[in-house]
């Protein structure tokens, strides 16, 4: 008997929102189809005529959880996810104790597991710890990155030697290598040159469409020079000309033909879509982010880059600081804004206002990401039979100002302030509904672990490691 039958939905097939009933069994998706008549289920669901797309995966969050959980934790940024609409998030690993080792590893994912209501995969840090990357990879890491080619929060900024043996041994492995793409010589250079400059948008000449460039095309050469190419993602591309390198090297890879070594894809976070230098005299210090705002130009390329398929997905580098943090001189504040919540919104937004198609915007929000970083072989990414039933419910009728005020993270501003959002309705997670569009109604710790593909396991299927039960809270 199916779990859940959903009635009065909207679907997308072939481009077009067309009538549908949902069929929901064990927390799958059982079927989808104009009419189902059957008399036996457990939980019936009235869409109301909304429409019914996969939740969003959200592949670039940093919950700052263990170490600086006053700015957010697994459960405040859980939270504010389902009610964004997103079910799945990928962990980055700068945290306070960083995952670069077992132990950083087995202290997060305990955390996770008893505090998050969505799903989670955990990302493994790369700094001086090439020898443990085998090591943490057979704990279950979903990808390694992001990798940070230039200073930024967390201080695990390597050099490009580093980086080199890095992508060698993670191409052994035949793993994902995320890279936050920064020249750092650059950035020294510029530091010295506008030590006394305190222009409002002193940050971004201090770390120009340049410094992406740079960093870009020597990452992709080291991967290249590497004794195992890498597969490759960059997060939170910016620039048109890093986009234009990156799309060299997808082509280049395309012809060539061999298999996953060197597969090259990207990102675009929405604040380098829907903000931009324009924003600092409104936004100051909250506008600081790595890599920093660009030209109203530079933002209008990626959307149109992100509409042609140069990018292949969106991500939300949500990056939370209290706003007294901010509160400071721009080159003392600390660089990251909050978004895990309102990424979904801003993108049902840009359909309503004909900059995406809804189509597209499934692409890269659920599907895409759900096959670079390996969560489709879960049952994440898609509404086809057999796949996890994370859900977005929404009227794209109900067009609403974003305040911080109505926000779920423990941050307590948004750069998005009085901007076009559309929230969900209700978010469902594996057939659970965790937000029925007024609160998040999912208990805490329900979120699943989703390991990578490196888990090592015995023979009844368990992960070899058992960590002890020591209490790690703060």
């Amino acid at each position: 008997m199916p779990d859940v039958l959903i009635q009065n939905a909207r679907v997308l097939d072939g481009g077009q929102l067309v009538p549908a009933e949902i069929l929901i069994e064990d927390g799958k998706i059982k079927g989808i189809a104009k009419e189902f008549r059957i008399s036996s289920y457990d939980e019936l669901i009235n869409a109301k005529n909304a429409v019914v797309i996969p939740a969003g995966i959200d592949g670039h969050v940093h919950f700052r959880d263990p170490g600086l959980t006053y700015k957010e934790d697994w459960y405040s940024g859980s939270c504010s996810a389902a009610a964004g609409g997103i079910t799945t998030v990928l962990e980055h690993p700068n945290t306070i104790p960083p995952v670069i080792d077992k132990a950083g590893f087995s202290v997060k994912l305990k955390r996770a597991q008893k505090r998050s209501v969505i799903d989670f995969g955990i990302n493994g840090g790369v700094t001086n710890n090439i020898d443990k990357l085998k090591e943490i990879w057979r704990l279950g890491i979903s990808v390694f990155g992001e990798i940070f080619m230039a200073e930024s929060t967390g201080g695990l900024n390597i050099s490009n030697n580093m980086l080199g043996d890095a992508l060698s041994e993670i191409g052994e492995m035949d793993a994902l290598a995320c890279i936050h793409a920064e020249d750092e010589a650059l950035r020294l250079i510029n530091e010295g040159i506008l030590k006394n400059d305190t222009g409002i948008d002193v940050h971004s000449r201090i770390r120009p469409n340049e410094c992406e460039e740079i960093a870009v095309h020597d990452c992709i050469r080291i991967n290249k020079e590497a004794a195992v190419s890498s597969r490759l993602h960059f997060c939170h591309t910016s620039t048109p000309e890093a986009v234009s390198l990156i799309a060299k090297a997808q082509k280049e890879f395309s012809s060539a033909g061999a298999g996953n070594a060197g597969k090259i894809t990207c990102e675009v976070a929405p604040h380098h879509l829907f903000l931009s230098t324009k924003d600092y005299a409104r936004l100051g210090t909250l506008g600081k982010m790595n890599p920093p705002l660009r030209s109203s130009d530079d933002a209008a390329y990626m959307i149109r880059a992100l509409n042609s398929g140069l990018i292949n997905a969106v991500a939300s580098d949500h990056a939370p600081h209290m706003q007294y943090e901010k509160d400071v001189p721009m080159r003392s504040a600390p660089s990251g804004v909050p978004g895990v919540e309102t990424l979904m919104p801003l993108m049902l937004a840009s359909v309503r206002k004909n900059m995406l198609s809804l189509e597209r915007v499934v692409q890269v929000t659920s599907f895409n990401p759900a096959r670079i970083f390996g969560l489709d072989r879960l049952g994440k990414g898609s509404m086809d039979e057999g796949y996890d039933a994370d859900l977005l419910f929404f009227d794209p009728k109900n067009v609403v100002p974003i305040q911080s005020k109505n926000l779920h993270t423990r941050c307590d501003w948004t750069p998005y302030e009085g901007m076009d959002g559309i929230f969900p309705s209700m978010t469902l997670s594996r057939g659970d509904v965790i937000w029925d569009g007024y609160q998040v109604v999912a208990k805490k710790g329900r979120g699943q672990f989703l390991p990578g593909a490196g888990l090592q396991t015995d023979e009844d299927g368990k992960p070899i490691t058992v960590f002890d039960d020591d209490d790690d809270e703060e």
